[in-house]
């Protein structure tokens, strides 16, 4: 009996096959260099089954202290003046966990130290190449870390809260502080793992002379320690896939977007030449019947050509889709425009009708309505080209590419992928800001 690879396994597979196979022009893999080295480190390091765990949080709150003591020994600055870490930077932590062969440990600098796009982009970052974030706490969650939080939920990373300092707190206390920030969770959220520890604790003593000097002791870490243990053993293979699932999306989207802003310019001069053809066509033809067929045969002309801008088989099933949610928005916009364009017409062959018997000043009279007849047939052919392009990019947003279905399908049959990913959409979603600002 052939025995069934692992989800993560056949997923790696499939990702590594995918990338082999991912082409590029010289223009796209030189502005998506960077997205591209990523995503190959990513790769690597799921080839080589080596773990990134990243410590996010405000200055201050021990996010050095706290790796420091996961590793054993002061490798990551400290200092009593908040605000050591000024980049980030990258320890090895020689922990044996028999589904990982490595784990980085990576230090970050305090998200309340830079502006609030700063913070955004820096957790983005962080999001991105990490496979595990720990968000780490001194105190009640703020206004900062709830919203670096949800920067890190929509990107689907798999968060740890970890509350440091509670060696300052009683029990009681330790018990309020908790459920008050289980509180003020974001709702899809509330099932976030919060463990406490004490990375640093200092102990009291009085000199000689009633003077208080304190002193270090031994960091309380062995509950977050036993969790990571457990959980890298058991699913660190999976957060590695997860990862570089999201990575190729990521990349995947961004090459999409690159190619659509390419098609936008073409779509426009397209626009324009169909509109200015119509214009001509309708402004120097007096018979409204041939008006609207060389309407509707322009329109159409049109559509095939922004099929092909777009990249889109006229003989495929997804032109085929195109061309029936078109019709309906085509009956209504053709609607009007017949009755427009009949009204115009007829009042402009009565003018040119009447041109004998006014000794042509009528004519003078036909030259506006064909000049509204030709505004008309401009306006309409943008409107057209507008919404056939609006259906292409949301068609293409709806097709799911490799990374995506992988994530989908992980979502589906495995309950750890899709409590990791949270709240995080496996399905393509379309941002109104960016779809009009691609829209031709």
């Amino acid at each position: 009996m052939t025995q069934v690879k692992p989800l993560s396994e056949r997923s790696h597979q499939l990702l590594l096959k995918w990338r082999e196979h991912l082409e590029f022009s010289n223009r796209e893999s030189s502005l998506l260099k960077g997205e591209l080295l990523s995503l190959d480190r990513q790769l690597e390091r799921l080839i080589n089954r080596r773990l990134r765990l990243s410590v996010f949080g405000r200055v201050g709150v021990g996010k050095s202290s706290l790796l420091n003591a996961l590793l054993g020994k002061k490798c990551f600055a400290t200092d009593v003046a908040h605000g050591c870490t000024r980049r980030i930077e990258t320890k090895k932590w020689e922990q044996p966990i028999n589904s990982i062969n490595s784990i980085d440990l990576v230090d970050t600098p305090g998200i309340d130290e830079i502006s609030a796009a700063g913070r955004a982009r820096l957790a983005a970052r962080v999001a991105l190449q990490s496979d595990l974030v720990l968000l780490v706490l001194d105190s009640d969650i703020n206004k900062i870390e709830i919203e670096a939080l949800k920067v890190l939920i929509k990107s689907g990373k798999p968060i740890i809260l970890v509350l440091n300092r509670c060696d300052q707190w009683s029990t009681e206390e330790q018990s309020l502080l908790l459920e008050s920030i289980r509180n003020r969770l974001p709702k899809e959220v509330k099932h976030i793992q919060l463990i406490k520890v004490a990375a640093a604790p200092r102990k009291a003593h009085v000199l000689f002379g009633g003077k208080i000097r304190s002193h270090e002791c031994a960091p309380r870490i062995e509950k977050l320690q036993k969790h990571l243990f457990d959980l890298l053993s058991t699913e660190g293979e999976l957060l590695l896939s997860l990862n570089a699932l999201r990575q190729a999306d990521h990349l995947q989207t961004e090459l999409k977007h690159f190619r659509l802003r390419k098609s936008k310019a073409a779509a426009q001069g397209l626009i324009g030449r169909f509109a200015a053809l119509k214009a001509s066509g309708v402004a120097a033809n007096p018979l409204v019947l041939f008006d609207l067929a060389g309407c509707l045969a322009c329109d159409t002309a049109l559509v095939i050509q922004l099929c092909k801008v777009y990249g889109i088989n006229m003989g495929g099933p997804a032109a085929r889709r195109l061309l029936g949610r078109l019709s309906g928005y085509s009956a209504l916009l053709g609607g009007a425009h017949l009755t427009i364009q009949l009204v115009l017409g007829a009042l402009r062959h009565l003018l040119l009708i009447a041109a004998p018997f006014t000794g042509g000043i009528s004519l003078a009279s036909a030259a506006p309505v064909a000049i509204a007849q030709a505004a008309l047939a401009v306006h309409t052919t943008k409107l057209t080209g507008k919404f056939a392009a609006k259906e292409i990019m949301e068609g293409s947003n709806r097709k799911m590419t490799m990374p995506k279905t992988m994530l989908r399908y992980l979502v589906t049959h495995n309950p750890e992928a899709k409590r990791w990913l949270g709240s995080w959409s496996t399905t393509s979603t379309n941002d109104p800001h960016l779809l009009k600002a691609l829209l031709p």
